[in-house]
């Protein structure tokens, strides 16, 4: 029964989240993990956690289910044994976390030990093997009174929080010292209430005239090869009644066909773009057929300069073939865009053997994108949810954060919504824009405080443009990135280490 109970407080977990956003639930469910941790023996601690895990990451992530089963050609049993198994791996992290406080720590050390563990941990599993830190606490929290806490300590530093406040309240619940307890967690709440009312960064007054196109492309037509001229032409006729806009971005590898082979193409958009002082991003695929080498690109076409009047600058596109004004994705998906130990999986399965499953990586640091004089810094699908990367790539002048995807790997399930947050809080921590530009949603203009500012709906082809204010001011955490995170948590940690040793000399 306790394993069952703890399997269901993991699962409970998901209502948390986008699209639920049941904030309050995150205490519920990681409070009663601990409480059950703290009555049990120290050696049930692993299982405890891994039950955890399971239900936690079986609910959570069950949207890879649906691109297993629906496009990667396994049978159903199949696709369910792999979600499984990718749950598995990611329950290890939890139970991990709560061997090592409950054999070292005593649970009354628990809110002082607990939070360093998890964040060490929780930084391990956005690491270990490319990394995957998919649902990390932090995110159920873009709602609630600690969203003020982003801009200080970040997702990651808020992540901590939640585990302090569910430690001393799992505490109070055992010792019924409830004092202590209602200070702590008053003083978070009412202090991240406090701090969403500042505004780290704040409006200059001038603003961009930005259109995404969501071409809603079938994710079962993208790369068949009579579908490439129709998805082009589609885009096109999309974008011609909205090149007023000062920026236009299409979704991720929006084009079909391979750089190399669509210059003409892409010369014609470029010329089109720069003629009407427009700037257009727009995702596509590089291959060098030379190197073999593939690369999953985002590429600035049409004006590139606010002002095509001064010396120099012409009416002319800038476009020509692999021109510097480019990114290309630097954290690759598993399965998805590069293959672990290629030479032995490739072939066991249709899965394994995806059209443009084998990408090279870009560089983890790059320029900004330029689009009419406005300096864009990208991630592509994934990379949203590496706050670290997206910080590498953040320049004095950047303006805003694009981010691009396809999301119709997932159907109606709750992953795009779920990636949707995650580009919220990625805006709240930095203080910056975020514009999200998808295939078939959720395509989004989120504002420098995290919320959305207008979306469009799911699975619906249409052109989204709205006017984003530029922002100036740096907020901490885009200043200091993790160390406050990590230096808070080291100093409690260590109190409880030197209480441990003090209780045990005594």
């Amino acid at each position: 029964m306790k394993l069952l109970l703890t399997c269901l407080f993991g699962a409970l977990l998901t209502l948390a989240y986008a699209p639920f956003s049941f904030w309050l639930v995150t205490f519920v469910s990681i409070t009663g993990l601990i409480y059950l941790l703290s009555h049990s023996l120290p050696k049930q601690s692993f299982k405890l956690g891994f039950v955890f895990g399971l239900g936690w990451f079986g609910a959570g992530v069950s949207w890879v289910h649906v691109s297993i089963a629906d496009f990667g050609g396994i049978p159903l049993i199949g696709s369910i044994s792999l979600m499984l198994l990718l749950s598995a791996y990611l329950a290890l992290f939890p139970a991990l976390s709560c061997y090592l406080v409950a054999k070292f720590f005593t649970p009354k050390l628990w809110p002082l030990a607990f939070p360093f563990i998890w964040l060490v941990v929780e930084w391990l599993r956005s690491w270990l093997l490319t990394g995957f830190p998919w649902l990390s606490l932090g995110y159920s929290q873009i709602q609630s009174p600690l969203a003020g806490w982003f801009p200080v300590i970040g997702e990651f530093g808020v992540s901590g929080l939640i585990i302090l406040i569910c430690a001393v309240i799992a505490v109070w619940l055992t010792d019924k010292k409830w004092l202590p307890s209602v200070i702590v967690v008053t003083v978070i709440f009412v202090s991240g209430f406090a701090l969403n009312q500042y505004q780290w960064a704040k409006p200059t007054g001038e603003s961009a005239r930005i259109a995404m196109v969501q071409g809603n492309i079938e994710q079962a037509l993208r790369w068949t090869p009579e579908q490439d001229q129709p998805t082009m032409d589609k885009y096109k006729t999309m974008t011609a009644d909205h090149w007023d806009n000062d920026v236009i971005i299409w979704p991720e590898a929006a084009i079909p066909k391979l750089e190399p082979v669509a210059t003409d193409y892409l010369s014609e958009m470029d010329n089109i773009a720069a003629q009407t002082n427009t700037g257009l991003i727009t995702g596509i695929v590089n291959y060098n057929f030379e190197t073999r080498e593939a690369y999953n690109n985002l590429i600035a076409l049409g004006q590139r300069y606010q002002d095509d009047t001064d010396e120099g600058k012409t009416s002319r596109g800038h476009y020509h073939y692999f021109h510097a004004n480019r990114f290309a994705k630097h954290h690759l998906l598993p399965i998805g865009e590069f293959i672990p130990f290629e030479d032995w999986i490739r072939g066991l399965a249709p899965i394994f053997d995806l059209p443009m499953s084998s990408f090279s990586r870009g560089d983890y640091q790059q320029v900004n994108l330029e689009a009419k004089g406005y300096h864009f810094a990208p991630a592509i699908c994934f990379e949203i949810a590496f706050p670290r990367q997206i910080s590498a790539n953040l320049y004095h002048n950047t303006d805003f954060i694009i981010t691009v995807s396809n999301d119709a790997w997932f159907g109606g399930s709750h992953g795009p919504a779920q990636h949707l947050e995650i580009a919220q809080v990625r805006a709240k921590e930095f203080g910056l824009p975020v514009l999200r530009a998808t295939n078939n949603g959720i395509t989004a203009f989120i504002d420098h405080r995290g919320q959305i500012q207008s979306r469009l709906p799911q699975f619906e082809t249409a052109v989204l443009n709205d006017i984003i204010q530029q922002v100036k001011g740096y907020t901490p955490y885009r200043t200091f990135g993790d160390w406050p995170a990590w230096c808070l948590s080291l100093v409690i940690f260590c109190i409880a280490c030197w209480n441990k040793k003090k209780w045990k000399d005594s």
